[in-house]
């Protein structure tokens, strides 16, 4: 069951929502099934830093939440998801235009859908390459997202007897 908005509207949202907006952060391209997201970042006066290249906080803003929110396009409202902890590895100053791509494959769908199947909850882990336009590595992000299934109470302790 997914999401009931379709995945341009999301797209178009979330580029005008302030964090992303007001940071210089563009979600480029967002597949309809919500499998593949692409995000950009151009270098401006008010996102770099004293070194002229982009702000570290930008960069480590690129990926949040778009892999919660990829999620629940895929899950839809019946999962609770959400980020639990990210951290990043600065590899070399970015300058100009970077981005970084986002994919989900039916493996982590079937994985995310087998591990919560009783309302269990689980913890995947999530590596984000920044990259700039050569194609080189500038950061890379890690993220792990917190998803459970919702279960009615009643049904949760009997599906947990049945297994």
């Amino acid at each position: 069951m997914s999401w009931p908005v379709s995945a341009n509207t999301v797209r178009r949202l979330l580029n005008l929502w302030p964090p992303l907006l007001f940071s210089g952060i563009k979600i480029e391209a967002l597949s309809p099934d919500y499998r593949y997201c692409r995000v950009g970042l151009k270098l401006h006066w008010w996102n770099r830093n004293a070194n002229r290249s982009h702000y570290g906080g930008s960069l480590f803003s690129m990926s949040d939440p778009i892999y919660a929110m990829m999620l629940m396009g895929n899950f839809g409202k019946g999962y609770r998801i959400w980020d639990k902890s990210a951290d990043i590895n600065f590899i070399k100053p970015g300058f100009g235009r970077v981005y970084c791509e986002f994919h989900l494959t039916d493996g982590q769908i079937e994985a995310i859908n087998n591990a919560t199947a009783f309302g269990e909850k689980h913890l995947p882990e999530f590596i984000i390459d920044v990259k700039d336009e050569q194609g080189e590595l500038v950061s890379q992000l890690r993220r792990v997202l917190f998803i459970r299934k919702k279960l009615a109470k009643t049904n949760a302790a009997d599906m947990k007897k049945a297994a």
